[in-house]
């Protein structure tokens, strides 16, 4: 079988330093890397999308128990762009990031979800913003739902503390008179614009990657687990003077939350973990105390209310009385 190479790894991923990038023949190559958990035929169908947009697939899989990774070997069998990784062990979504990245040749990183679809086109579409932003780390396209609305997190600005303040607070409602001082981070709710622009942050859901960006702020921040990893890279790479972009014409199905439906309060509690290792790293120096404290609080109050509506609906199933 001509089919790619299956790897079987639950070490941590190498540093990125020791990453061979010198490739002439890869150099205006995309690499894309999925990472896969029970996220069944949608990942047929992310890779069947993009599989003539890009150079090489890297599918990590963090040991999923579902049969999409079976599935994939048979229905891309004779397609040597495919390379597999399995891990023993889930090492959450910024590690598998890093294995695909270790391996990968091009000259351009395209991370993308295994619930989108990319429609055609997309891929040339974000690879020529960053050929055309010279000082261009990273660009996004514009993520849409199934029913074709714009998905909340493809454009936004950085929530930091105060931001995430005004929105619980229901404050930004106010950013039409003080936009600079109640702006709401989701910027999805602002017009599309006609062409790319920069923003301060694009979802981890569809990301183009400059290497030489990825090389500047080294690999993904294996701290994190699950969720925003996204954000931290979007810092680093800001920090380091790389712009961020949207490209509002590369547009991406993203049915969201399909791999992670399953385990809902063990996804909400990296979530919010995440959140609280963000906020620390980046903005704990930059704040005052008590305002970091209520930062704190609201984050682990509104994990606590999440998980205690996750528990009663379990509840509520066993006992027959809700559907699944």
């Amino acid at each position: 079988m001509q089919m790619k190479a299956v790897l079987d790894r639950s070490s941590d991923a190498a540093p990125y330093g020791s990453i061979p990038v010198e490739r002439s023949s890869m150099s205006d190559a995309i690499s894309l890397v999925i990472v896969n958990y029970n996220s069944g035929q949608y990942l047929q169908a992310c890779i069947a999308s993009a599989l003539d947009q890009v150079d090489e697939v890297f599918v990590v899989d963090n040991a999923s128990t579902d049969n999409s990774v079976q599935d994939v070997e048979a229905v891309f069998s004779c397609t040597r762009k495919l390379r597999v990784v399995r891990n023993r062990i889930n090492l959450g979504f910024a590690a598998a990031c890093n294995q695909g990245l270790e391996m990968s040749s091009g000259n351009y990183l395209f991370f993308l979800n295994p619930d989108c679809v990319l429609t055609p086109d997309s891929v040339n579409r974000l690879r020529w913003t960053l050929e055309r932003y010279s000082d261009a780390g990273m660009v996004g396209g514009l993520l849409v739902n199934p029913d074709g609305t714009e998905q909340a997190g493809g454009r936004r600005a950085i929530p930091t503390p105060w931001r995430s303040l005004v929105r619980a607070c229901g404050l930004s409602r106010l950013a039409d008179r003080w936009p600079r001082l109640f702006l709401d981070f989701h910027l999805h709710k602002q017009p599309l614009p006609t062409h790319p622009i920069e923003v301060e942050a694009i979802s981890g859901a569809c990301m183009l990657v400059r290497r030489e960006a990825m090389r500047d702020v080294g690999a993904w921040d294996e701290g994190y687990f699950l969720h925003c990893e996204d954000l931290d890279l979007c810092m680093a790479l800001r920090r380091k003077g790389w712009k961020i972009m949207f490209a509002p014409d590369a547009r991406v199905v993203h049915d969201r939350g399909v791999c992670s439906r399953s385990r809902p309060i063990f996804v909400e509690w990296h979530k919010h973990r995440g959140m609280m290792r963000f906020y620390r790293k980046f903005f704990q120096h930059q704040y005052p105390g008590p305002l970091m404290w209520l930062v704190a609080l609201g984050i682990w109050l509104r994990f606590g209310i999440i998980a205690s509506y996750h528990s009663a609906l379990r509840a509520l199933r066993y006992l027959g009385i809700q559907r699944e």
